[in-house]
């Protein structure tokens, strides 16, 4: 109960499209990332911002620690010195101006700027003088922020006062155009990547598409598929190919179903005909004496026909699930191949087949089933007989490497058009001519194949022309 539950559940799960899903997702590593960015930015903006302030400020209070000293060493506003720091702010293209206080040599103020912290500056100015030299910000009582530099002024080498400049940190803030620059690039780069994002999804899950529709229409039994194979992307031009032969596959299968069925109650009826009609015709005695004995004679093979038909689809059913038992037993192999050919030639009717065997000089042993060693070979050598048409000549060969054995199976029949060829070893698969020719189902080789690869060795179509066929059974030592 609970796996059904679950599995209504998986397949009530809402899907979403492949080209929404990776462009939500791209979306949104994109904003992180850009988001990122932005803060990285702006600390590294306003650290710069700052520093550069300070520098300025510095080089401000150095030049007015200069010009405040008149020729018997006191503190002295001269009338031109605010026109020199306006100067100076101009050419370095700076856009605020300061808050100045300069101290006396008794740290108190003998100028100041007024501006909105002019009171508490002033308070708190002689602690500032006293402070580190490396202080840079400081608060003030009610949170402000304020960005500070002194200067001390010096008259032979004795210290007579100090210049001090002031900056609100909330003005640095609101001076600073680089925040907006930063925000109209950060939304230009996220435009960018969307569309760059969109395209790229949108060219990539196409093809994808287009596949999930092929794959529908071959639900429906429509094989016939057209895709645009003209691909450079090396992946979607494999799915794309891939899904086609797939496709052609399947059209070919469902093509050998269809005749399957069509044979397999043709072949199954045709022996149960057969049968039904001699046995009728027997009991009301419509024949009598020897040729009654003839007609039972006749049912007796048609019932061993139909018994082997049966017997080769329950085998190959067994065989289709991997139901194959193997009894390995030392062999030679020279030994083996003799005796199965010996009583292959033995239970043929037809005189004219010739068969020769090729063996090697020195003893060949493996390990393998013999009986299924016989199966192969018997469905090789009937193939060969049926070839030929029952007149040529069969050559069965033997040869060895360090590694592996080799037992060739040659024929000079018609041998198999190259465009069946590919399809030889397919389950139920007969040949135009064959099934025209030759009563059965189509799974002689389809077994053999199987069972070759149950014992560790191949079944292969070595050649095939016109003047015959060479099929090899490879096996390991």
């Amino acid at each position: 109960m609970a796996w059904a539950t679950s599995c209504v559940y998986m397949s009530e799960k809402k899907r979403t499209s492949l080209f929404r899903y990776w462009t939500t997702r791209y979306l949104i590593i994109l904003c992180i990332g850009l988001f990122v960015i932005g803060i990285a930015s702006s600390y590294w903006i306003s650290y710069s911002e700052t520093q550069k302030r300070l520098d300025f400020m510095r080089l401000m209070a150095a030049e007015v620690a200069d010009r405040v000293v008149d020729a018997e060493g006191r503190v002295k506003m001269a009338p031109f010195l605010f026109r020199i720091v306006d100067s100076r702010q101009a050419s370095l293209g700076v856009n605020y101006k300061p808050i100045m206080m300069i101290l006396d040599e008794h740290k108190q103020p003998v100028f100041g700027v007024p501006g909105p912290f002019s009171g508490e500056l002033k308070r708190i100015a002689p602690e500032l003088v006293e402070a580190d030299d490396s202080l840079s910000q400081f608060e003030l009582a009610r949170g402000d922020e304020v960005l500070f530099v002194k200067e001390s002024i010096e008259v032979d080498e004795r210290v007579v006062g100090w210049v001090m400049l002031f900056t609100p940190q909330k003005q640095l803030i609101r001076s600073m155009t680089e925040f907006h620059l930063l925000g109209i690039m950060l939304l230009g780069l996220g435009l960018l990547g969307w569309l760059v994002i969109y395209l790229l999804t949108k060219k990539l899950s196409q093809p994808i598409q287009d596949v999930a529709d092929a794959a529908k229409q071959i639900v429906l039994g429509n094989y016939e598929i057209q895709l645009d194979k003209d691909k450079r992307e090396q992946e979607v031009y494999e799915l794309i190919h891939s899904f086609e032969e797939m496709a052609e596959r399947l059209r070919l299968l469902e093509m050998m179903r269809t005749e399957l069925l069509a044979g397999v109650t043709h072949e199954l009826k045709t022996p149960v005909t057969s049968i039904s009609g001699l046995v009728q015709a027997v009991r009301e005695e419509v024949v009598s004496g020897e040729e009654a004995k003839e007609f039972l004679d006749i049912c007796t093979k048609e019932t061993a026909r139909l018994q082997k038909m049966v017997e080769d689809l329950l085998d190959f059913n067994s065989f289709a699930v991997g139901d194959i038992r193997i009894r390995r037993q030392p062999q030679n192999m020279q030994e083996l191949i003799r005796e199965i050919t010996h009583q292959w030639k033995i239970v043929q009717e037809e005189d004219k087949l010739s068969l020769h065997i090729e063996n090697t000089s020195d003893p060949i042993r493996v390990d393998t089933d013999p009986l299924r060693v016989q199966q192969i070979m018997y469905n090789l050598l009937n193939n060969a007989a049926q070839a030929m048409e029952s007149e040529g000549q069969i050559v069965v060969s033997l040869t060895a490497s360090a590694d592996e054995v080799r037992i060739d199976v040659k024929d000079n029949g018609r041998g198999i058009p190259i465009e069946e060829q590919s399809l030889i070893f397919e389950r139920f698969y007969r040949g135009e001519d064959k099934k025209h020719i030759v009563r059965g189902l189509g799974l002689g080789l389809s077994f053999s194949r199987m069972i070759a690869q149950a014992l560790g060795g191949r079944l292969i179509l070595t050649e095939s022309t016109a003047s015959g066929s060479t099929f090899t059974l490879i096996l390991r030592k």
